[in-house]
């Protein structure tokens, strides 16, 4: 197996630290707002990778964290007038129901900033102690100056950056110094050794990762957008801290999310939230489109994609659900069945997997995928595949949708017609309620409610 390492800017082959224990990290959401299609775009990936590894037969330590302390919570917690932390809670409820629609449940731990000050406040004191790290009258930052590499992930000089940096704060030694402590009383804040104050963004994840998995882990994963600087700064700090190179054998990015073309912002109002997409598609519709494209490269969503992806599971389903016929149907061997049938599944697996190897190459594996339905469907209509064959093409669907967190199942399909049939139900109740036809509309939410669903008008 082969995975392509940011930091060597090449595939290398895969090997585990530790011969079966696989330790890997992702950046985890600042719980401040609701999750958008580009979290669910990383997020879904490195789902994935798990799903693979753990099928590879490794024993997967997957760990996330949660910032919940951060200024931008802060800011957003005052301009609607609640407690941040509250606020916080709030936000990262709804990150893991997000998370369990798009069948992102591999993750075995996710650690929370607001439980780990005292690890934070520990690994700050460890730097200032060797010397990577100072205190100013606004707080403590890491010196830029003192850690040789910084910049190798991202292949930047800091020479070079600084000539580019505007230095607000005048109490750092260098203008890329970053905060390790903030010394603030505009929010939250906890008790420390260089007085009241929270964490910085960066210092939360090394502390988390070095109090899990120790100075040096297997995988770090995250977008393409947190390589510089926080990323950079990850690496600074720990290595620093723990004396230990690498922090991390393979640096694993994923590729930005645009929506029609354009980067998805606020601004330009193109920006969609997970909620908001799931009103309008099934999870496994976005899943699937996720996968279309190589966790690496660049992924441009629109409703078109977003179509085909939809059409693409329909196939699939339909596939599945002649299949299920013919296993329940009383039909006599055929004695001109072609046993080369065999030699295709065997392929088809062999193929799949070795896309997989191939650095995660989803789209790849999807695309065996629909060479083996288009010779399937040609031995169903020729009547040329042993009868006993059909249970073997349902297992080998079934295993390739378990690595890929799809559900290639016919009651799949019939859950999403149920869920097509409760919405028009209550589209007709809403149009029968504008009409001031009341006692149907009642009468229709009463029979729900016997269903065991329960209508609630807001």
């Amino acid at each position: 197996m082969k995975v392509y390492n940011t930091m060597t800017h090449k595939k290398e082959e895969f090997k585990s630290i530790n011969k079966n224990r696989i330790k890997m990290f992702v950046c985890g959401p600042t719980v401040y707002d609701k999750s958008h299609i580009g979290h669910g775009r990383t997020y879904i990936a490195f789902d994935v990778i798990a799903r693979y590894l753990k099928y590879k037969g490794y024993s997967v330590f997957y760990l996330q964290n949660i910032t919940d302390i951060d200024d931008k919570i802060i800011k957003r917690a005052n301009e609607i007038g609640v407690e941040p932390l509250k606020l916080a809670k709030e936000f990262e409820e709804l990150y893991f129901h997000d998370m369990e629609l798009l069948n992102v449940n591999n993750v075995n731990f996710y650690a929370r900033a607001i439980e780990h000050l005292d690890e934070i406040i520990n690994q700050i004191q460890t730097l200032i102690d060797k010397k990577f790290a100072y205190e100013t009258s606004t707080g403590v930052y890491f010196d830029e100056s003192r850690f040789e590499d910084f910049g190798k992930l991202s292949n930047r000089n800091i020479e070079d950056l600084n000539v580019h940096r505007v230095n607000p704060d005048k109490t750092k030694r260098n203008h890329g110094d970053f905060a390790l402590w903030k010394k603030r009383d505009d929010g939250p804040s906890w008790d420390s050794p260089w007085g009241p104050g929270r964490p910085g963004w960066h210092i939360e994840d090394t502390a988390i990762t070095e109090t899990y998995f120790g100075g040096q882990f297997d995988i770090h994963g995250g977008g393409l957008d947190l390589i510089f600087p926080h990323h950079e700064a990850e690496i600074a700090q720990m290595e620093s801290a723990t004396g230990k190179k690498p922090m991390v054998k393979y640096w694993l990015h994923t590729g930005f999310l645009n929506v029609s073309g354009e980067k998805m912002s606020k601004s330009l109002g193109n920006f969609i939230t997970i909620k908001e997409l799931l009103e309008e598609y099934d999870p496994q519709v976005f899943r699937f489109f996720v996968l279309s494209t190589h966790y690496r490269s660049p992924i441009d969503f629109s409703d078109e994609s977003l179509q085909q992806s939809q059409n693409s599971l329909k196939r699939i389903h339909k596939l599945m659900e002649t299949i299920d016929g013919i296993l329940k149907a009383d039909i006599a061997e055929n004695h001109e069945a072609d046993e080369k049938y065999f030699k295709i599944l065997e392929n088809t697996k062999e193929e799949f997997l070795d896309a997989m190897d191939n650095d995660f190459n989803t789209p790849i594996a999807l695309s065996v995928l629909f060479n083996f339905i288009r010779d399937i469907n040609k031995g169903i209509n020729e009547g040329k595949i042993p009868k006993n064959m059909f249970k073997e093409i349902k297992e080998l669907f079934n295993e390739f949708g378990d690595i890929l967190g799809l559900n290639f199942s016919v009651e799949s399909r019939n859950n999403d017609l149920t869920e097509e049939l409760l919405n028009i139900l209550i589209d007709v109740r809403k149009k029968l309620r504008e009409n001031k036809n009341y006692e149907l509309a009642d009468e229709i939410r009463s029979m729900l409610r016997d269903a065991g669903i329960h209508l609630e008008d807001k």
